[in-house]
């Protein structure tokens, strides 16, 4: 199936998660909608059969997170919970990690949060001082992580550490499963203005000792294990922030349809209707982008994937602010009230650009990856 077009399969389900997300709106709630989400299939849409999923891919769920934001009530722990860690898992884990997790992931009884970002690290996955060493036959961690959502309600926390390459010396990165009550393990939430129903942390690895299995996946594997994770991170970001861009879009959109002014719509004026046709315009762009990024992930291409995953993430970011930036001026003072729920996503929408990774650094990758150009570091 070509990336830019949908199978009726994919229409279908596009079509009854919003139906979903109708039903929940912007005044949901997390758990209610969570549990639902499960039972429908919806949470494991990505995950193998044979651990209770639904056997599709990235793909899939891109469209069950999309049309849940389109509708006002996304649930970020679907980018990290099946799309990072049910996916690492499912590809690098043990018979016995994945008949431990997915299941749980896919039915929604279970979560998974993901540690990689750093105080010291920013997005530079090279630099992160986590390490772990052996002891025995046990791994003992140590290190920080800042910025880890959900660890509250988290099961355990997929930690990405260091350990060293005994042919080289130099450090390569190794994930660990983390249960969230392992001695020396700890959390602080960060006080955030950011208005989510999930919460962030700081994490304190201080001598956590894990057994042999903890770690998924091969020790020399390294950053392709990573990078398994971090595109699909990147394509649900992606549907996340094009997800809240479609409602705020709709929201203004009905609005400049009923506001009358001088005994007209104001969306009969061009100064409105051509920045919100630019916006869907933007949107729809990035959404295209997307399906290709989630195409070639599903498709096993990962380095086509990691350029597609990367554009489509940098342009739904900025498809993203662009959108809620004129949804509010379209409402004008309206738009700043809580009534209409649109000044809470100026904040939000900014995380699209943000996280998991700024769009300088992937402008970083395009120049270098795709463009052959100079490093600048």
């Amino acid at each position: 199936m070509p990336p830019t077009l949908e199978s009726e399969e994919h229409k279908a389900l596009r079509s009854a998660v919003a139906a979903l997300g109708k039903r929940h709106g912007r005044n949901f709630d997390r758990e209610q909608l969570w549990s639902e989400a499960a039972k429908l299939g919806y949470l494991g849409v990505n995950l193998p059969e044979a651990q209770g999923g639904g056997g599709g891919g990235i793909a899939e769920l891109s469209i069950v997170l999309e049309e849940l934001g389109a509708a006002g009530c996304p649930l970020l722990m679907m980018i990290v919970s099946p799309a990072i860690c049910g996916t690492v898992i499912a590809r690098f884990g043990t018979d016995a990690q994945k008949s431990e997790w997915l299941p749980g992931l896919a039915n929604g009884t279970r979560t998974m949060a993901f540690g990689i970002t750093e105080p010291d690290a920013g997005s530079n996955s090279h630099r992160i001082t986590t390490t772990a060493r052996k002891d025995g036959a046990d791994w003992v961690l140590n290190g920080r992580k800042v910025f880890i959502s959900g660890v509250d309600i988290a099961d355990a926390t997929l930690i990405v550490g260091r350990t060293e390459d005994a042919r080289t010396g130099r450090l390569k990165p190794c994930l660990f499963i983390v249960p969230r009550d392992a001695e020396g393990f700890t959390r602080r939430q960060i006080d955030m203005e950011l208005n989510a129903a999930e919460k962030q942390f700081e994490l304190t690895l201080d001598d956590v000792r894990l057994p042999a299995d903890a770690l998924v996946g091969d020790e020399d594997a390294g950053l392709l294990q990573l990078f398994t994770g971090l595109n699909p991170e990147r394509i649900m970001t992606a549907a996340f922030a094009i997800g809240m861009g479609r409602y705020a879009l709709a929201r203004a959109v009905e609005y400049a349809r009923e506001r009358t002014v001088w005994n007209a719509p104001i969306g009969a004026h061009q100064a409105i209707a051509h920045p919100l046709a630019q916006a869907h315009i933007d949107l729809e762009l990035a959404r295209l982008m997307m399906q290709k990024a989630a195409y070639l992930y599903d498709a096993g291409d990962d380095v086509g994937a990691g350029e597609a995953a990367n554009m489509a993430k940098y342009a739904a970011g900025e498809a993203c602010v662009r959108a809620v930036d004129q949804a509010v001026h379209t409402l004008g003072g309206n738009g700043l009230t809580r009534e209409f729920g649109l000044a809470a996503l100026i904040t939000a929408a900014r995380v699209s650009r943000i996280a998991p990774v700024s769009r300088e650094m992937i402008l970083n990758y395009v120049s270098h990856q795709s463009l052959g150009m100079p490093r600048s570091y």
